[in-house]
């Protein structure tokens, strides 16, 4: 962005502020200085009127001019094709010494003496202004022949190039940066009259209407000027090349100073393309072939906020013009580009950061310029279409500002700097601020964004340094608690004969459904995922372990035990942490004990390889909700009463799927396993004592009803008991033969029989009165 001081004094007083104060100043604020040049026009550079303008005697392309400087007229050859009588020019007189050291001489061109120079831009050390010499006019201030050039405001000026990030679209116009200077110096805006004079005009609806059968979000107005005799002034000539802008004629040049002066988007349409002399205009909002909101006359003409038709352009020098200003939240049209990339112009990089969305100041200020500049006719009033803007409220109270800034900054100060920043700010309730962001700075999102307004304008240099406070604080957290807890079952796992797995958190959705498990919601799921395997986040461990497992027997390996620790999601994309386990085929590796031939692992080894990691537990009756699991061979892992997990056999099909062997698999919630602090219990110096107790009872009757009947009928001594045979045939019928094994121990002596008999006769007592069985 690029600006000058001479302009932004016409919207901020900058009296008595130097060039070097203003860049420190944008420094401070945020707005970084990446180039500054001083325009100074050398002293004998004067205003001259050229009396009269003669072909050169022996040269075609030269003239002889006689330029009066107000004491004299002088005789000056020049070779410029737009060299005329009648206009005011700039004389480098004699002894003037030019920019690259070229110093003015009397001189003889072709035989007639020359007094001097007539000047282009370039040669003076301003920025380009086309060919030929630079043609000055009242736009300067009052042209006095004679007069130095460095004594206008204009020829003594500052050209600053800032750097802005790309949130900050507010800035780029001088009216914007000279918003953010008013913050930062305290002094009010030179305020712009956006009014519409309707005296003596003819009204535009009755030349163009606006029609739309949806609703938009674009703000839209449009104006109409019957454009005669427009000239485009010295100043704005200059300012355009200071600022780098080329125009293809005198209305895109009016329309880009105004753009650059409001930062409201701008453009012009001749009126033949929306109707007739004879008809009225209609113009049509609608959206085109690619989904953007786009204009309409007999044919398109632009797009919103992102380009106009070639054909579309006003590029004639005098006509009817309609002149649209347009704003479009710039979240809204990058992310239509970012979805379907169509053909831009220059405007699409203002709009796409935040074009200055007060419409009215842009018409109002452009028209200002063709009713200066012109003998054009401007229309009463506007069409109008515009939207409605809740504005962002963000509340904080007086304390966070100095939490989050270190320094206490009055609450007039706060408020001062909010409405000099345009920011709304209602009466605060105590020491609570509900400030309200306006349109222009979309980029203000959460209390971090207040925050840096206030440091940016206070100035980071003035917040005073604090030394570092070191102080020593708990390093147990719960998220170190939670990785030393992951760790140990890791390094458990390792231990017990398991090799890690890791996996991407991403799973192939259709492999995952294919086998039950519930994926992400569609809403909430990956926008753009690394590959077309990994479309959604995995809901469990197995099928990554799954696929390992697959991928170590195609390399012929004959044991496969793999463990893996990570997050899963669920349909809501809540995350919880697991570990998950998968053995296949041998139980073991080929060894001298085994003779070369392991044994297959089967559900109770598998059980006692889950128990080393895990430690106790109990399994319980299970039915799997997904189709990896052998519906026979499946429970659920409970520890400490709490439902950890399920463990299982793969299912032969899947087995088969995958050319693995039996294979048994298990995942359970880490969270739920076991890492508190172990404590000593005391134990008793009296031996134990075993018995067994065989019972014939229905095979109906699961372990966990015998179970529970036990629990309730057992005595202190028994400290625990488990199944050690279960046993069928057909001449039990209906009936089960199922032998139990009880460790008996007292704290207080060795029991005797007696002792044992009773509590073997209450537990077997219990079985007979609540399940009808017998004793074998």
């Amino acid at each position: 962005m690029i600006v000058t001081k001479n302009w932004l004094n016409e919207w901020i007083d900058l009296d008595g502020i130097s060039a070097e104060e203003l860049c420190k100043t944008f420094n401070a604020i945020g707005l970084e200085v990446d180039a500054h040049e001083a325009i100074r026009v050398a002293d004998g550079v004067v205003v001259g009127f050229v009396e009269k303008c003669e072909k050169h005697p022996d040269a075609d392309k030269l003239n002889v001019c006689q330029v009066n400087v107000g004491s004299e007229v002088r005789q000056i050859v020049c070779g410029a094709s737009n060299v005329r009588e009648g206009i005011h020019i700039a004389l480098a007189t004699v002894g003037a010494e030019l920019p690259g050291g070229l110093k003015i001489k009397e001189a003889k061109l072709r035989g007639v003496e020359s007094h001097g120079m007539i000047c282009s831009s370039k040669e003076i050390g301003l920025p380009s202004m086309g060919e030929g010499i630079m043609i000055l006019d009242e736009s300067i201030g009052e042209l006095v022949l004679g007069k130095n050039l460095n004594e206008y405001v204009a020829f003594n000026d500052d050209v600053i190039e800032i750097e802005l990030t790309a949130n900050r679209g507010d800035c780029l116009s001088i009216h914007g940066v000279a918003r953010d200077l008013r913050a930062a110096l305290s002094r009010p805006l030179r305020e712009k009259n956006t009014k519409d004079e309707q005296d003596n005009r003819l009204g535009i609806g009755r030349i163009l209407q606006l029609h739309h059968t949806e609703t938009f979000s674009a703000d839209l107005l449009f104006g109409a000027v019957d454009v005669k005799n427009l000239h485009v002034p010295f100043i704005i000539s200059l300012r355009l090349a200071m600022i780098e802008e080329t125009s293809a004629t005198a209305v895109d040049a009016l329309l880009a100073y105004a753009t650059h002066s409001t930062g409201v988007i701008l453009r012009a349409y001749p009126f033949e393309k929306f109707g007739d002399a004879d008809s009225k205009g209609i113009i049509t909002l609608q959206n085109d072939e690619n989904g953007y909101a786009a204009l309409y006359g007999k044919e398109k003409v632009s797009v919103i906020g992102v380009s106009q038709e070639k054909e579309a352009h006003f590029s004639a020098n005098e006509g009817l013009a309609v002149i649209e200003a347009s704003y479009i939240a710039p979240d809204l049209i990058s992310k239509q580009m970012g979805e379907k990339k169509v053909p831009s112009c220059p405007h699409y990089y203002r709009t796409s950061r935040g074009s200055e969305p007060s419409i009215a100041l842009g018409t109002a200020y452009v028209a200002e310029l063709f009713e200066k500049y012109s003998d054009s006719q401007l229309y009463g009033g506007n069409i109008e279409l515009t939207t409605t803007y809740e504005p962002r409220l963000i509340s904080m109270v007086e304390e966070e500002f100095e939490s989050f800034i270190g320094l206490k900054i009055d609450k007039t100060r706060i408020t001062q700097i909010f409405k000099h920043l345009g920011l709304d700010i209602g009466k605060p309730k105590g020491s609570t601020f509900a400030i309200s962001v306006p349109k222009f700075r979309h980029d203000i999102v959460n209390k971090q964004d207040i925050i840096e307004e206030i440091v940016r304008i206070v100035g980071i240099d003035n917040i005073p340094s604090k030394p570092l406070v070191f102080a020593e604080k708990n390093q147990m957290s719960d998220d170190l608690a939670e990785y030393k807890k992951t760790r140990l079952y890791r390094h458990r796992a390792a231990q017990s004969g398991f090799y890690e797995s890791v996996h991407f958190v991403f799973n192939e959705r259709a492999q995952v459904e294919k086998f039950g498990f519930v994926c992400t919601d569609e809403d909430k799921e990956l926008l753009n995922p690394i590959t077309a395997t990994f479309d959604t986040l995995r809901p469990t461990l197995l099928v990554g372990l799954l696929n390992s497992a697959s991928a170590n027997v195609k390399v012929n390996q004959k044991k496969i035990a793999l463990f893996e620790t990570g997050m899963i999601f669920d349909s809501a994309r809540r995350e919880s942490k697991r570990i998950g386990f998968i053995v296949s085929g041998a139980l073991e590796s080929d060894k001298i004990s085994n003779a070369g031939k392991p044994a297959v692992i089967d559900f109770a080894a598998f059980t006692k390889l889950i128990a080393d990691v895990a430690g106790s537990f109990e399994l319980v009756a299970h039915t799997p909700s997904h189709s990896l699991a052998h519906p026979y061979v499946c429970a659920k892992v409970l520890i400490n009463g709490q439902e950890a997990g399920e463990l299982f056999r793969l299912h032969p099909q899947v087995e088969e799927e995958f050319d693995l062997s039996q294979t048994f698999m298990c995942e359970l919630s880490i969270d739920v396993l076991p890492y508190d602090l172990i404590e000593a219990q005391p134990y008793s110096k009296y031996q134990a004592s075993y018995r067994d107790l065989s019972v014939l009872i229905s095979k109906e009757v699961s372990y966990e009803t015998i179970k529970t009947v036990i629990e309730k009928h057992v005595s202190p001594q028994i400290r625990r008991f488990y199944p050690v045979d279960r046993y069928v045939s057909e001449s039990l019928g209906d009936q089960m033969s199922l032998t139990l094994r009880f460790v008996l121990q007292s704290d207080e002596k060795t029991l005797e029989e007696e002792d044992i008999n009773a509590a073997m006769e209450w537990i077997l007592g219990g079985l007979r009165d609540e399940l009808g069985a017998g004793l074998r």
